[in-house]
């Protein structure tokens, strides 16, 4: 695959997580990375393990709801590195509200930083992507909302499938420049945020996957490598399903015995 010396990487929700390994991957490739996040201390952390190990990272603060601070990044960005080649729109949030007791101020949040917020920082780069001869922008969608569902995140849900929608336009809008736009929809990844749902919510999910476990948040981060890479050149306004095979049992009849 694609070696990525000489190439500028930006990541939101980098911090942690999905974010924080396709940090590391894209570093590992030879990216330059830009770790963005709220928590700028795990980011300093993570841009600091870049560097031990050879890397080059350079992390900020961005809160994505906020376009100020979004601005004030891409200028950092581009006072730093001169570029932005890849936008990895990862930063999301999945708060747990059934419908009965949903208030507006929770849809209205989750709203704001997945799909809000993705809007807005594809706007805050996209001058510089314009500019760049291998510009990719890859978002974190998920399974939930584009093909299942699950009680308690229906705003998340939707959310998740309005990313696929503007996936879909902004990816022939912005061809004229060269710049890709492809999603990733990963399942059931053991990250931080697992922990809060609780081990029994786990042992259901692994029961219900082919391969009886979890993703990993680097499964994830390989699919953003391939993406944005120059053998997916060609590739644009596409999903990638990163799950394990969760969404294919038609019942829980077809695992039996495997």
């Amino acid at each position: 695959m694609t070696n990525f010396s000489g190439r500028v990487a930006v990541i939101t929700g980098a911090a942690k997580g999905i974010g924080r390994a396709m940090a590391q991957q894209f570093a590992q490739r030879g990216a330059k990375v830009v770790v963005l996040d709220i928590d700028t201390e795990a980011a300093a952390q993570v841009a600091q393990t870049i560097q031990q190990h050879g890397g080059d990272a350079l992390s900020l603060f961005a809160d994505v709801t906020d376009p100020t601070t979004l601005s004030h990044a891409a200028a950092e960005v581009q006072k730093a590195y001169g570029r932005t080649d890849i936008l990895c729109c990862n930063a999301g949030i999945y708060p747990q509200a059934f419908l009965e007791t949903m208030t507006e101020a929770d849809w209205d949040k989750v709203h704001a930083v997945n799909l809000k917020g993705m809007f807005l920082t594809v706007k805050a780069f996209l001058p510089m992507l314009k500019q760049s001869p291998y510009g990719r922008i890859v978002l974190t969608s998920s399974i939930t909302g584009p093909i299942t569902g699950f009680p308690g995140w229906a705003h998340y849900g939707a959310t998740k499938a309005g990313m696929l929608g503007f996936m879909r336009s902004a990816a022939i809008e912005l061809a004229k420049y060269g710049i890709t736009v492809n999603a990733i929809l990963p399942g059931n990844i053991e990250t931080e945020g697992l922990g809060d749902i609780g081990e029994e919510y786990r042992r259901q999910m692994e029961a219900v996957i082919p391969f009886k476990r979890l993703g990993k948040p680097e499964d994830v981060a390989y699919a953003a490598l391939f993406f944005a890479s120059d053998e997916a050149s060609y590739i644009t306004g596409q999903t990638l399903v990163v799950d394990g095979g969760q969404v294919l049992p038609e019942s829980s009849l077809a695992l039996e015995g495997i």
